[in-house]
Protein backbone atom coordinates (compact mmCIF):
# COMPACT_ATOMS: atom_id res chain seq x y z
CA UNK A 1 0.00 0.00 0.00
CA UNK A 2 2.43 2.52 1.29
CA UNK A 3 4.70 2.11 -2.32
CA UNK A 4 1.56 2.42 -4.32
CA UNK A 5 0.54 5.58 -2.69
CA UNK A 6 4.27 7.21 -2.69
CA UNK A 7 4.47 6.13 -6.37
CA UNK A 8 1.37 8.38 -7.34
CA UNK A 9 2.27 10.82 -4.99
CA UNK A 10 5.27 11.59 -6.78
CA UNK A 11 3.10 12.33 -9.94
CA UNK A 12 0.43 15.03 -8.22
CA UNK A 13 0.66 18.35 -8.95
CA UNK A 14 2.46 20.59 -6.16
CA UNK A 15 -0.85 22.73 -5.36
CA UNK A 16 -4.63 23.04 -6.96
CA UNK A 17 -6.00 26.97 -6.83
CA UNK A 18 -9.78 26.15 -6.62
CA UNK A 19 -12.40 28.10 -4.92
CA UNK A 20 -13.82 24.64 -4.05
CA UNK A 21 -12.84 21.31 -3.49
CA UNK A 22 -12.46 18.72 -5.53
CA UNK A 23 -14.66 15.50 -4.11
CA UNK A 24 -14.59 11.86 -4.65
CA UNK A 25 -17.26 9.30 -3.37
CA UNK A 26 -16.67 5.54 -2.46
CA UNK A 27 -20.34 4.90 -1.42
CA UNK A 28 -23.46 4.53 -2.88
CA UNK A 29 -25.18 7.21 -0.34
CA UNK A 30 -22.23 9.63 -0.07
CA UNK A 31 -22.54 9.17 -4.24
CA UNK A 32 -26.14 10.31 -3.81
CA UNK A 33 -25.17 12.98 -0.76
CA UNK A 34 -22.46 14.23 -3.35
CA UNK A 35 -25.08 14.57 -6.06
CA UNK A 36 -27.64 16.44 -4.39
CA UNK A 37 -25.07 19.03 -3.10
CA UNK A 38 -21.99 19.28 -5.36
CA UNK A 39 -21.84 22.44 -6.99
CA UNK A 40 -20.62 22.52 -11.56
CA UNK A 41 -17.74 20.05 -12.33
CA UNK A 42 -16.94 19.44 -8.19
CA UNK A 43 -17.06 16.19 -8.38
CA UNK A 44 -14.42 13.63 -9.57
CA UNK A 45 -16.31 10.54 -9.64
CA UNK A 46 -18.98 8.35 -7.67
CA UNK A 47 -19.19 4.51 -7.65
CA UNK A 48 -20.82 2.32 -10.46
CA UNK A 49 -23.70 1.75 -8.64
CA UNK A 50 -24.71 5.26 -8.41
CA UNK A 51 -25.89 4.65 -12.20
CA UNK A 52 -27.67 1.37 -10.92
CA UNK A 53 -31.36 2.43 -10.73
CA UNK A 54 -31.99 -0.10 -8.80
CA UNK A 55 -29.82 0.95 -6.07
CA UNK A 56 -29.38 4.53 -6.15
CA UNK A 57 -32.26 7.09 -6.70
CA UNK A 58 -29.92 9.75 -8.48
CA UNK A 59 -29.56 6.96 -11.09
CA UNK A 60 -29.81 9.52 -14.04
CA UNK A 61 -28.29 12.28 -12.48
CA UNK A 62 -25.38 9.92 -12.02
CA UNK A 63 -24.55 10.05 -15.56
CA UNK A 64 -23.60 13.10 -15.95
CA UNK A 65 -20.68 13.07 -13.58
CA UNK A 66 -17.57 10.92 -13.82
CA UNK A 67 -17.77 7.22 -12.61
CA UNK A 68 -14.58 5.77 -10.25
CA UNK A 69 -14.07 2.43 -9.35
CA UNK A 70 -13.57 2.64 -5.21
CA UNK A 71 -10.05 1.02 -5.57
CA UNK A 72 -6.62 2.89 -3.54
CA UNK A 73 -4.88 3.65 -7.14
CA UNK A 74 -8.34 4.81 -8.70
CA UNK A 75 -8.76 6.89 -5.68
CA UNK A 76 -4.95 8.60 -4.96
CA UNK A 77 -4.84 8.78 -9.38
CA UNK A 78 -7.65 11.18 -9.37
CA UNK A 79 -5.88 13.89 -6.61
CA UNK A 80 -9.14 14.81 -4.56
CA UNK A 81 -9.28 17.08 -1.71
CA UNK A 82 -12.54 15.00 -0.16
CA UNK A 83 -12.90 11.73 0.00
CA UNK A 84 -16.67 10.65 1.05
CA UNK A 85 -17.18 6.78 2.27
CA UNK A 86 -19.51 4.86 4.69
CA UNK A 87 -18.65 2.98 7.43
CA UNK A 88 -17.24 -0.80 6.26
CA UNK A 89 -16.50 -0.12 2.59
CA UNK A 90 -13.74 0.66 0.63
CA UNK A 91 -11.57 0.56 3.90
CA UNK A 92 -8.02 0.23 1.38
CA UNK A 93 -9.50 3.06 -0.47
CA UNK A 94 -9.92 5.23 2.62
CA UNK A 95 -6.74 4.40 3.89
CA UNK A 96 -5.37 5.33 0.90
CA UNK A 97 -6.64 8.56 0.08
CA UNK A 98 -5.40 9.46 4.35
CA UNK A 99 -1.79 8.57 2.93
CA UNK A 100 -2.39 11.08 0.43
CA UNK A 101 -2.98 13.53 2.02
CA UNK A 102 -7.14 14.15 1.17
CA UNK A 103 -9.51 14.78 4.42
CA UNK A 104 -11.86 11.60 4.62
CA UNK A 105 -15.55 11.82 6.03
CA UNK A 106 -16.61 8.61 6.73
CA UNK A 107 -20.67 8.02 7.64
CA UNK A 108 -22.17 5.88 9.39
CA UNK A 109 -25.28 4.29 8.28
CA UNK A 110 -28.64 6.07 8.61
CA UNK A 111 -30.38 4.08 11.02
CA UNK A 112 -33.50 6.40 11.44
CA UNK A 113 -34.98 9.02 9.70
CA UNK A 114 -33.61 11.49 12.64
CA UNK A 115 -29.91 10.72 11.43
CA UNK A 116 -30.51 12.40 8.07
CA UNK A 117 -30.49 15.60 8.35
CA UNK A 118 -26.96 15.44 9.99
CA UNK A 119 -25.69 13.61 7.66
CA UNK A 120 -26.93 16.02 4.96
CA UNK A 121 -25.18 18.81 6.60
CA UNK A 122 -21.81 16.68 7.57
CA UNK A 123 -21.43 15.95 3.73
CA UNK A 124 -22.75 19.94 2.99
CA UNK A 125 -20.02 21.71 5.50
CA UNK A 126 -17.11 19.36 4.22
CA UNK A 127 -17.35 20.29 0.74
CA UNK A 128 -18.51 24.10 1.39
CA UNK A 129 -22.06 23.82 0.45
CA UNK A 130 -23.92 24.61 3.77
CA UNK A 131 -26.16 26.85 2.17
CA UNK A 132 -27.60 24.26 -0.19
CA UNK A 133 -27.39 21.72 3.05
CA UNK A 134 -29.21 24.00 5.47
CA UNK A 135 -32.05 24.39 2.58
CA UNK A 136 -32.41 20.37 2.51
CA UNK A 137 -32.41 19.37 5.77
CA UNK A 138 -34.96 21.61 6.45
CA UNK A 139 -36.45 21.13 3.57
CA UNK A 140 -36.38 17.23 5.02
CA UNK A 141 -37.42 18.57 8.79
CA UNK A 142 -40.85 20.20 7.17
CA UNK A 143 -41.90 17.31 4.97
CA UNK A 144 -41.21 14.72 7.67
CA UNK A 145 -43.18 16.65 10.06
CA UNK A 146 -46.14 16.53 7.66
CA UNK A 147 -46.08 13.02 6.94
CA UNK A 148 -45.40 11.34 10.37
CA UNK A 149 -48.32 9.84 12.20
CA UNK A 150 -48.65 9.31 15.98
CA UNK A 151 -48.41 5.48 16.68
CA UNK A 152 -50.76 3.86 18.38
CA UNK A 153 -50.85 0.14 19.61
CA UNK A 154 -53.86 -0.50 17.29
CA UNK A 155 -51.78 0.23 14.37
CA UNK A 156 -52.08 -2.19 11.32
CA UNK A 157 -48.72 -4.30 11.04
CA UNK A 158 -46.41 -4.24 7.74
CA UNK A 159 -43.53 -7.02 6.68
CA UNK A 160 -41.15 -5.89 5.07
CA UNK A 161 -40.22 -8.91 3.11
CA UNK A 162 -37.13 -9.48 0.51
CA UNK A 163 -35.44 -11.73 -1.26
CA UNK A 164 -35.01 -15.21 0.27
CA UNK A 165 -37.29 -14.48 3.06
CA UNK A 166 -35.24 -11.57 4.79
CA UNK A 167 -37.48 -8.77 6.78
CA UNK A 168 -36.93 -5.94 8.30
CA UNK A 169 -35.73 -5.75 11.50
CA UNK A 170 -36.00 -3.30 14.78
CA UNK A 171 -33.23 -0.51 14.99
CA UNK A 172 -33.47 0.42 11.11
CA UNK A 173 -33.99 2.81 8.88
CA UNK A 174 -36.91 1.24 7.44
CA UNK A 175 -38.18 0.14 10.58
CA UNK A 176 -38.02 3.90 11.34
CA UNK A 177 -40.13 4.39 8.02
CA UNK A 178 -43.01 2.00 9.20
CA UNK A 179 -42.94 3.99 12.13
CA UNK A 180 -43.64 7.20 10.96
CA UNK A 181 -46.00 5.99 8.58
CA UNK A 182 -47.72 4.88 11.33
CA UNK A 183 -47.40 0.84 10.76
CA UNK A 184 -45.78 -1.72 13.14
CA UNK A 185 -42.73 -3.89 12.20
CA UNK A 186 -44.37 -7.61 11.38
CA UNK A 187 -40.88 -8.70 12.96
CA UNK A 188 -41.08 -7.13 15.98
CA UNK A 189 -45.01 -7.85 16.91
CA UNK A 190 -43.62 -11.66 15.96
CA UNK A 191 -40.41 -11.40 18.58
CA UNK A 192 -37.76 -11.62 15.99
CA UNK A 193 -34.83 -9.83 16.93
CA UNK A 194 -31.90 -9.37 14.40
CA UNK A 195 -31.58 -10.80 10.88
CA UNK A 196 -34.24 -12.48 10.41
CA UNK A 197 -36.18 -14.67 7.79
CA UNK A 198 -40.00 -16.00 7.59
CA UNK A 199 -41.11 -18.95 5.31
CA UNK A 200 -44.26 -18.07 2.82
CA UNK A 201 -45.96 -20.43 4.98
CA UNK A 202 -45.65 -18.88 8.20
CA UNK A 203 -46.64 -15.03 6.31
CA UNK A 204 -49.66 -16.97 5.11
CA UNK A 205 -50.92 -18.48 8.28
CA UNK A 206 -50.26 -15.69 10.22
CA UNK A 207 -50.88 -12.66 8.16
CA UNK A 208 -49.73 -8.82 8.50
CA UNK A 209 -52.05 -6.76 7.66
CA UNK A 210 -49.79 -5.21 4.77
CA UNK A 211 -46.80 -7.10 2.76
CA UNK A 212 -44.40 -4.76 1.87
CA UNK A 213 -42.31 -5.94 -0.87
CA UNK A 214 -38.71 -4.63 -0.71
CA UNK A 215 -37.35 -5.16 -4.27
CA UNK A 216 -33.81 -4.54 -4.91
CA UNK A 217 -33.46 -6.18 -8.83
CA UNK A 218 -35.51 -7.69 -11.71
CA UNK A 219 -36.41 -10.60 -10.08
CA UNK A 220 -34.08 -13.02 -12.40
CA UNK A 221 -32.86 -15.30 -9.36
CA UNK A 222 -34.79 -17.91 -7.34
CA UNK A 223 -34.25 -15.70 -4.48
CA UNK A 224 -36.28 -12.69 -5.91
CA UNK A 225 -38.67 -15.20 -7.58
CA UNK A 226 -40.18 -16.10 -4.63
CA UNK A 227 -41.71 -12.52 -4.25
CA UNK A 228 -43.58 -13.53 -6.73
CA UNK A 229 -44.99 -16.66 -5.73
CA UNK A 230 -48.91 -17.06 -6.59
CA UNK A 231 -49.66 -18.49 -3.00
CA UNK A 232 -48.07 -14.60 -1.58
CA UNK A 233 -50.04 -12.72 -5.07
CA UNK A 234 -53.34 -14.45 -3.64
CA UNK A 235 -52.76 -14.28 -0.11
CA UNK A 236 -52.21 -10.55 0.17
CA UNK A 237 -53.80 -9.07 -2.48
CA UNK A 238 -55.41 -5.68 -3.19
CA UNK A 239 -54.80 -3.15 -0.13
CA UNK A 240 -53.09 -6.14 1.46
CA UNK A 241 -50.19 -5.84 -0.88
CA UNK A 242 -47.33 -2.46 -1.76
CA UNK A 243 -44.42 -3.23 -4.00
CA UNK A 244 -41.85 -0.31 -2.52
CA UNK A 245 -38.39 0.08 -4.30
CA UNK A 246 -35.54 -0.96 -2.00
CA UNK A 247 -33.37 2.35 -3.17
CA UNK A 248 -35.70 4.64 -1.51
CA UNK A 249 -33.91 3.43 2.15
CA UNK A 250 -31.09 1.90 1.22
CA UNK A 251 -29.90 4.98 1.96
CA UNK A 252 -30.94 7.74 4.20
CA UNK A 253 -31.78 11.05 1.95
CA UNK A 254 -34.63 13.25 1.32
CA UNK A 255 -36.57 10.76 -1.06
CA UNK A 256 -36.51 8.46 1.92
CA UNK A 257 -39.61 10.24 2.83
CA UNK A 258 -41.11 9.05 -0.75
CA UNK A 259 -41.40 5.85 1.33
CA UNK A 260 -42.99 7.06 4.21
CA UNK A 261 -45.44 9.02 2.16
CA UNK A 262 -46.46 5.62 0.10
CA UNK A 263 -46.77 3.55 3.40
CA UNK A 264 -49.09 6.33 5.09
CA UNK A 265 -51.00 6.33 2.02
CA UNK A 266 -50.97 1.80 2.29
CA UNK A 267 -52.30 2.55 5.71
CA UNK A 268 -55.27 4.90 4.54
CA UNK A 269 -56.11 2.09 1.88
CA UNK A 270 -56.35 -0.80 4.62
CA UNK A 271 -58.27 1.25 6.94
CA UNK A 272 -61.27 1.86 4.49
CA UNK A 273 -61.34 -2.31 4.87
CA UNK A 274 -61.50 -2.87 8.69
Amino acid sequence: MAGIVAGLLACAPMARAQSLPRVVSLNVCTDQLLLLLAGPGQIVGVTPLARDCWNAVLCEQARNVPILRPTAENVVASHPDIVLGETYTAAVAIQAAREWGARVVVLPPAQALADIPGQIMTVANAIGAGARGRALAGDFARRLASLSADPGPADPTAAIYAANGFVTRAGSLPDDVLTHAGLRNYATVMDRQGTARFSMEILIAHPPDLLVLDRSGQGTSLAQFMLDHPALKQAFAGPHHLDLPARLWLCGLPQTLDSVAMLRAARDRLGTIR
